[in-house]
């Protein structure tokens, strides 16, 4: 009996997005270690550069730097700007000097501020001297600003009109200048004669409008304006506060100076986020070219400092060595009390922490929130200190042992949670970041509390 090619064809099982992912990779390698640089644009030009930049981060460090040689001037742009730091930093390293400088010339302000931020100081002061005086002067200003401020995150290219200009006006100008226009822009900044900023009309307005509406009459108030030396997580907020997808930017006369664009403010967020998880954890650093011996520097600092601390919360057990000797349950419930004192606190920072970061804690919100979490450490206190000193008394048949934990564990569990919120909202006060340093003042103060409350009780009631 014939078999239907279709129904075999039907019949093949279809391939995961990791075992396509496979095939793709191992077909950039393959073009790779042949030497065919068409063959790797071809594979790279058939993504999108986002996913062509994933593809690229799957290969090793040796392949990658092999891919920017081979290709050389051809490497794609929007590839590179796709790439994650470490790895565009690795591709750049590898590019001439006359392709880099042809891309930063036609990138916008800020993505040109980016390439030339990954290039050591004498590479990206010859690139510098290639352009002219004025396009100089201006990636000059940008890369004066903090690293971390909006006057980095911001284009300098905008579209901007005056208020007296009619839509059709408006789009006219834009059509006539098209290759001027930023890649990407929603708003037109209706602006006066002074540059300073008066309102603006978002794209969709325009659309909705007779040609000749004047921009003054249909414009809407700025919801937010940025300063350049703002702080990128504070532009953040704005975005996410006002659900923005531009915003410009002014100096202190009020003159406009640029824009920032959702794209951009979203890699902000993802690196703010990544870099409280980091702090949380005692970890400065992931990147995926770290070494071994850079690993170990990055987290050794907070792992000494945890000995130290490790060391006060034994000081305070020897005080009790006396009453640990003559009772030997206590040594066996101790890691109890402070391991649910600890991970409740855990918990309460972790919420405080994000909420520092969201702008969520002021005012009123504040005192809430600590009695919120003061009532939570209270309930789940009473909750888990009357099933541990019921599973305590099981064990070893002791009701003074089990009341005495009991108590320990609600002392525990109040301190936890209060501090967990405390903690992070003085540090904040006191202007440290409180993702980096409340962990180990509340781990630590939970230890003390937790061994001094348990044993202490112990030496008073049960011996």
């Amino acid at each position: 009996m014939d078999r239907d090619p279709e129904s075999e064809l039907a019949a093949e099982p279809e391939l995961t997005e990791d075992e396509i992912e496979a095939e793709q990779v191992a077909e950039l390698e393959d073009a790779i270690d042949s030497g065919r640089p068409q063959e790797v644009l071809d594979v790279l030009e058939q993504h999108h550069p986002a996913d062509a930049a994933d593809l690229l981060e799957i290969l090793p460090r040796s392949a990658i730097t092999e891919t920017a040689e081979l290709l050389g001037d051809r490497f794609p742009t929007p590839v590179l700007l796709e790439m994650r730091d470490e790895y565009r930093e690795l591709v750049v390293e590898s590019l001439p000097d006359e392709h880099l400088a042809e891309a930063i010339h036609n990138l916008d302000s800020d993505d040109a501020a980016l390439l030339l931020d990954d290039l050591e100081d004498d590479r990206q002061a010859v690139i510098l001297e290639s352009f002219k005086k004025g396009e100089r002067e201006e990636l000059e200003r940008v890369m004066a600003f903090d690293e971390e401020s909006a006057g980095r995150l911001m284009q300098r290219e905008f579209v901007a009109a005056p208020e007296f200009w009619t839509v059709g006006e408006a789009v006219d100008h834009a059509r006539e200048h098209a290759e001027a226009l930023p890649d990407v822009f929603f708003e037109i900044y209706v602006i006066d004669p002074a540059f300073r900023l008066l309102g603006a009309v978002s794209l969709h307005t325009i659309l909705r409008n007779q040609r000749s509406a004047p921009l003054g009459e249909i414009m809407q108030p700025v919801r937010a304006e940025i300063s350049p030396d703002m702080d990128q997580e504070d532009v953040a907020y704005i975005f996410q506060k006002y659900d923005l997808t531009s915003a410009p930017v002014v100096d202190e006369s009020g003159r406009l100076t640029g824009m920032v664009t959702i794209d951009d403010v979203v890699d902000v967020i993802q690196e703010e986020n990544r870099e409280d998880l980091f702090a949380l954890s005692g970890v400065s650093s992931a990147d995926a070219f770290d070494t071994v011996l850079s690993t170990f520097r990055s987290r050794a600092p907070w792992l000494a400092v945890n000995v130290l601390t490790a060391f006060v919360a034994s000081i305070v057990i020897s005080f009790f060595a006396q009453t640990i000797d003559q009772i030997v349950a206590l040594a066996i419930l101790m890691p109890v009390v402070v391991a649910l004192g600890g991970n409740a606190g855990s918990q309460t920072l972790a919420v405080s922490v994000r909420a520092l970061a969201e702008r969520e804690l002021s005012g009123s919100t504040t005192r809430r929130a600590i009695f919120r979490e003061g009532m939570s450490a209270l309930l789940n206190g009473l909750v888990f200190s009357i099933a541990v000193s019921l599973i305590a008394y099981f064990w070893f048949r002791d009701v003074k042992l089990s009341v005495v934990i009991a108590i320990a564990m609600l002392a525990t569990f109040l301190w936890a949670g209060l501090s967990g919120i405390i903690i992070p909202l003085t540090l904040k006060r006191l202007g440290a970041d409180p993702a980096v340093a409340s962990s180990v003042f509340l781990l630590t103060t939970v230890d003390i509390i937790g061994f001094l409350s348990f044993l202490g009780l112990a030496t008073v009631f049960l011996l």
